[in-house]
C-alpha cells in the first residue's frame, strides 16, 4: 500500500503538467503532444494484459520491480530530453511500467490478504487515493524551481521504490504457474480467462463505471471552464481535491457502512447507481452567468464530484474482490490484466462518444443531454450487475481457496 502511495504521488507530482511542457517549454506543436501523451495511454492501457500474463509466470515481485525501474527511466527521460523520439521512447516506457507493475500489485495484495480482501482493498484505495491527492501538490510546489527537477525527483522515487522492494518485498507466484493453466504457454492462459464466461459478462458490465469515473478529467473540467472561462481551472484543481479527499477520509467508513447493511451484489449495485446519480443534479442547473446561477452550478459540480467519489469508494473494493472470487483465485494477474485492457478501450471509446455528445449539446444549447447521457449510462452498468447477480453470475464465483491447518 506505502508503494501504490509512492507510485501514485510520483506519477501525479509530474503528469498533470507534462503536456504544458511540451508545448511551453519545448514548443511542440498540439499533435506532437497529443501523440506522446496518446503514446503513454495506449501503452499501458493496451499492455495490462501482457502485464498480468507476466506476473502470473514469473511471480509478482518480478513485474512490480520491472515496471517501477521502467518508470524511473522514463520519467528521467523526459524531463532531460527535447526531441520527439526520445519523448515517445520515453512516454512509451512510463506506460507500459504501470501495465507491469499494476495487475501484479493488485494480485499480490489479494494473494496477501486472504479473507480479509476486501478490507485490504479498501485500505489500498486510501492510499491510491492519497497519492493522487498530494502528487500535483508536491509537483506544482517542484515546479516553480524547474519541470527537470519535478522529473528528477520522480524518478527518484521509483528508483528508491526499486530498491526497498527488491530488499523487502517477498517473493510470491501465482498459484495457477504450478497448475495446469499456468504451465500451458501464455495462449492457454489467455484461453483460461476468456473462457471464464461469467468474468468476461462482469467486465464488460462494468465498463460503464469506467466511463464515468474518467468524466473528472473530461467533463466535470469542461462544465467548470463553461461556468467560469478562464478561472475554470482553479475550479478543477478543486474538483481533483475535493474527489481524492472524499476518498481517503470515507473510504474506509463506507466499506465498512455497506458491509453491514448489504450484501456484495446488492452493495455494488447501488454503490454503481449512485455514481449514475451523481450527474443528474446537473441537468437542472440553471443557465446564466448571474451570481446565483453560477453559484448553483458550482454546487451542482461539487455534489457530483461528491456522490461520484462516494459511490466510486463503496464500488471499487467490492469489484477488486469480485475480480478475484470470479477467478477462482487462479491466474489472478492475468484477469487483472485483462478487465484492466477492456476498460481502458471502453474509456477511450466511452470518452469519444461523451465528447462528440457535448459538442452536440453545446450547437443546440442543451447541455442537460449530456449529463442525462452519463445518468443513463451508470444505470444501466447497475441494471447489468444486477442482471448478473440475479442469474447467480457473481454470486455463484467460486470461493477462495484458503490454507488449511495440518
Amino acid at each position: 500500500m506505502v508503494n501504490q502511495f509512492a507510485i501514485n504521488l510520483a506519477f501525479y507530482m509530474l503528469m498533470p503538467y507534462l503536456a504544458a511542457h511540451l508545448a511551453g517549454e519545448l514548443g511542440l506543436a498540439a499533435w506532437a503532444v497529443g501523440l506522446v501523451l496518446g503514446v503513454r495511454n495506449f501503452s499501458q492501457q493496451g499492455m495490462f494484459l501482457i502485464g498480468g500474463t507476466i506476473a502470473d509466470r514469473f511471480g509478482y515481485k518480478t513485474p512490480i520491480m520491472a515496471g517501477c525501474l521502467l518508470r524511473t527511466g522514463g520519467f528521467a527521460l523526459l524531463g532531460w530530453v527535447d526531441n520527439l523520439p526520445a519523448l515517445i521512447a520515453a512516454s512509451a516506457a512510463t506506460g507500459f511500467a504501470g501495465a507491469l507493475f499494476n495487475p501484479a500489485v493488485r494480485a499480490f495484495l489479494a494473494a496477501e490478504a486472504g479473507e480479509r480482501r476486501l478490507d485490504a482493498f479498501a485500505a489500498f484505495n486510501v492510499y491510491y487515493q492519497a497519492g493522487m491527492l498530494l502528487g500535483p501538490l508536491v509537483g506544482l510546489a517542484l515546479l516553480a524551481a524547474d519541470f527537470r527537477l519535478v522529473c528528477t525527483v520522480a524518478a527518484a522515487v521509483f528508483a528508491a521504490l526499486t530498491v526497498l522492494q527488491a530488499r523487502a518485498l517477498p517473493a510470491r507466484r501465482a498459484p495457477a504457474a504450478k497448475g495446469s493453466e499456468g504451465g500451458g504457454g501464455v495462449l492457454a492462459q489467455w484461453r483460461h480467462v476468456v473462457a471464464n464466461r461469467p468474468f468476461l459478462l462482469f467486465s464488460l458490465a462494468m465498463i460503464g463505471s469506467y466511463v464515468l469515473t474518467f468524466q473528472v478529467y473530461l467533463a466535470l473540467p469542461m462544465a467548470a471552464d463553461t461556468v467560469l472561462g478562464a478561472d475554470g481551472t482553479k475550479a478543477t484543481s478543486g474538483l481533483f481535491v475535493l474527489s481524492a479527499a472524499v476518498a481517503v477520509v470515507g473510504q474506509l467508513k463506507l466499506t465498512g457502512w455497506a458491509k453491514k447493511r448489504w450484501s456484495r451484489e446488492q452493495a455494488m449495485v447501488r454503490g454503481l447507481a449512485a455514481i449514475g446519480l451523481s450527474f443528474a443534479p446537473l441537468t437542472l442547473g440553471p443557465a446564466g452567468t448571474g451570481v446565483w446561477q453560477t453559484g448553483l452550478q458550482l454546487t451542482a459540480l461539487a455534489a457530483a464530484v461528491v456522490l461520484l467519489a462516494a459511490g466510486s469508494a463503496v464500488v471499487y473494493p467490492l469489484e477488486m474482490d469480485t475480480v478475484v472470487a470470479l477467478a477462482g483465485n487462479r491466474l489472478v494477474a492475468t484477469h487483472y490484466g485483462f478487465y484492466s485492457t477492456v476498460s481502458g478501450l471502453g474509456v477511450t471509446l466511452g470518452n469519444l462518444a461523451t465528447g462528440a455528445l457535448w459538442d452536440f449539446a453545446s450547437v443546440h444549447d442543451a447541455q442537460w443531454l449530456t449529463w442525462a447521457a452519463l445518468t443513463a449510462t451508470g444505470l444501466g452498468c447497475a441494471g447489468a450487475v444486477y442482471a448478473l447477480a440475479r442469474t447467480g453470475r457473481i454470486s455463484s464465483a467460486p470461493p477462495v481457496s484458503a490454507p488449511v491447518p495440518a
